[in-house]
C-alpha cells in the first residue's frame, strides 16, 4: 500500500497584511522511504468556490473581464473566497447572487479540489447550479470591470474549446458541469438542497 508524504516542521516565511489573503510557509517533508526535504515551498490562500450556473432558458451566467495574471479578456464564471465559518454552498448561493444577481433552484457539487498538488494554495469547491432566474441587481465588491454575459450552450462550448475561459479553475468547472448536465439529470429539490452530495 502507497503511503503518504508527512509535514515534519512548518515554518512561516511571508506573510501579506494579516495573512488571511496569502501566507508562504518552508515545511519539512518526510517522504516514506526516509527521505526528508527540508526546504518545501507551502502557498496558504483561501479556499473558494466556482459556479457553473445555466439559467431556466439554459444559457450559461458569465462574464467577460480583465484578470491580472490573464493577458488580454477572459471569459470567468462566478466565484469568490469562502468566509470564515461559511460552508461551501452557502459562499456559492451568495457568490452567485452578489456577482450576477441571480438565483438558482437546484444545486450539485462538482467536487473539491486542491489548487496546487505541492504546494498547497488552498481548495477549489466547484458547484453546478440551474433554473437560475434573476432576482436583483448586482451587488459585487470586485475590483474589476466585469460584463455580464448570457451565453447559449453551444456558445460556451465553443468559448471553452477555444480557450476564452483563460483560468483553468473555471475551464475546469465548466467543463466538468457540462459533462455532468449531459450524464445525470438534476433533482428537483429546493434551493438549499445539493444532490449527488
Amino acid at each position: 500500500m502507497m503511503e503518504t508524504l508527512r509535514t515534519l516542521q512548518r515554518r512561516p516565511l511571508v506573510k501579506l497584511g494579516d495573512g488571511r489573503f496569502l501566507a508562504v510557509e518552508c515545511h519539512s517533508v518526510a517522504f516514506p522511504d526516509g527521505k526528508v526535504v527540508e526546504d518545501w515551498g507551502w502557498v496558504i490562500t483561501p479556499d473558494y468556490i466556482n459556479v457553473v450556473a445555466m439559467t431556466v432558458e439554459g444559457s450559461l451566467i458569465c462574464f467577460r473581464q480583465a484578470k491580472y495574471a490573464v493577458q488580454g479578456l477572459t471569459l470567468s464564471i462566478p466565484g469568490g473566497y469562502i468566509e470564515a465559518g461559511e460552508e461551501p454552498l452557502a459562499a456559492a448561493q451568495r457568490e452567485l447572487l452578489e456577482e450576477s444577481g441571480y438565483v438558482a433552484d437546484h444545486w450539485q457539487a462538482l467536487g473539491s479540489y486542491v489548487v496546487d498538488g505541492n504546494r498547497g494554495a488552498g481548495t477549489a469547491h466547484l458547484f453546478v447550479a440551474t433554473d437560475a432566474r434573476w432576482q436583483q441587481p448586482i451587488d459585487a465588491d470586485d475590483l474589476e470591470e466585469q460584463e455580464l454575459l448570457l451565453l447559449s450552450r453551444s456558445a460556451a462550448e465553443e468559448a471553452l474549446q477555444a480557450g476564452e475561459f483563460k483560468v483553468l479553475a473555471w475551464a475546469a468547472a465548466v467543463a466538468l458541469a457540462f459533462r455532468r448536465l449531459d450524464t445525470q439529470q438534476p433533482a428537483h429539490s429546493s434551493s438549499t438542497a445539493v444532490d449527488g452530495i
